[in-house]
C-alpha cells in the first residue's frame, strides 16, 4: 500500500502494531443432551402445634417493702422536729424503683432558716456518688448563679423533687414524684423559706401543679401550700438548660428571675 511505504519512508513504521495472525478458534462441544431432571424433594413435615397454656400473670413493676425503715410512715415524717430528725426517719426510703438502684440517698443541704429554698428534678451521676444536691455541671453554675444575687450556696436551702438517681438521670415519673412528696414538703415546712425557686418544668409541675412549660411561665410568680403557709414560687431554667441553650437572652432571663426572687425576700410586700 502507498501509505505504507510513505511511512517507511519516514521511519515510523515502527510506531504500527504489527498484524495479528490469524488464529483458528477451536470447534464448539457437542451439544449433550439436557441432563435428566432431579427428582422433587419431599415438602417438609409441618412442626407440631404447640399446646396452649395458661397466660403467666404479669408480676408488680416494684413491691415496695412494708417495713418502717424501708416504707417510713407519714407519722414518722411528720414528727421529724428538724431536717436532720428528717433525713434520719428517711434516708432508708425504698418506696419507689429508685430506691434500690441509688448509690447514695441525697436529702437537700443549705441553711436550715434559709429564706430562699431552690427546689430541683433529682440527682444526677456526681449528686449520686456524693449525696449532695447540685455538685455536678449544674451546681456549678447554680453556684454562680447564687453568687450573682450575692448569696452562697450556705446561705440558701437547695433540695430535688426525688431523692435517689433516676437511671439515666431521665425525668422521674409521676410515681416516683409522688413517693417523695411528702419528704420535700416536710422540708419546706421545716425551712420555712420566704421565696421557692423552682428550676425546670420538673418541680414546677410536681410541687407547685403547674403542668405548663417552664418556657411559658418562667419569671411569673406563683404559690404553693404548705402546712397552711402560702409561699410565692419563682420558676426559672434550670441550670442543664442553661449550659445547653447558653445564650445572652437565657442567661438574662435567669438573672432577673433570682434578682425578683431575692428582692422579695428582703422585703415584706407580697408580689403576687
Amino acid at each position: 500500500m502507498a501509505w505504507k511505504d510513505t511511512l517507511a519512508d519516514l521511519g515510523v513504521m515502527g510506531l504500527l502494531r504489527p498484524e495479528a495472525p490469524f488464529v483458528d478458534l477451536p470447534a464448539p462441544p457437542p451439544v449433550t443432551a439436557a441432563p435428566p431432571p432431579r427428582p422433587a424433594l419431599p415438602a417438609p413435615a409441618k412442626p407440631p402445634a404447640r399446646v396452649a397454656t395458661p397466660e403467666r400473670p404479669v408480676p408488680a413493676y416494684y413491691a415496695p417493702p412494708s417495713d418502717p425503715m424501708g416504707c417510713p410512715t407519714e407519722a414518722a415524717v411528720a414528727g421529724a422536729a428538724t431536717l436532720q430528725e428528717l433525713e434520719q426517719a428517711i434516708q432508708g426510703c425504698l418506696k419507689c424503683p429508685l430506691g434500690p438502684s441509688r448509690l447514695r440517698f441525697v436529702f437537700g443541704e443549705g441553711d436550715p432558716r434559709a429564706p430562699l429554698m431552690f427546689v430541683g428534678e433529682g440527682p444526677g451521676r456526681d449528686e449520686d456518688l456524693q449525696g449532695r444536691p447540685f455538685v455536678g455541671k449544674a451546681g456549678e453554675l447554680l453556684d454562680k448563679m447564687i453568687g450573682a444575687i450575692g448569696l452562697t450556696r450556705e446561705q440558701v436551702y437547695i433540695a430535688n423533687i426525688v431523692k435517689c438517681r433516676p437511671p439515666d438521670n431521665r425525668t422521674p415519673t409521676g410515681e416516683e414524684a409522688a413517693a417523695c412528696l411528702g419528704y420535700l414538703r416536710r422540708q419546706i415546712e421545716l425551712v420555712q423559706p420566704k421565696v421557692i425557686v423552682t428550676l425546670g418544668a420538673t418541680p414546677l409541675r410536681e410541687l407547685v401543679g403547674v403542668a405548663e412549660g417552664i418556657t411559658k411561665v418562667r419569671g411569673q410568680w406563683k404559690r404553693v401550700e404548705i402546712a397552711g403557709r402560702s409561699i410565692p414560687v419563682m420558676p426559672t431554667f434550670h441550670p442543664a438548660y442553661v449550659l445547653r441553650q447558653y445564650t445572652a437572652e437565657v442567661r438574662k432571663a435567669v438573672w432577673e428571675d433570682l434578682k425578683a426572687a431575692k428582692a422579695w425576700t428582703e422585703q415584706d410586700a407580697d408580689p403576687t
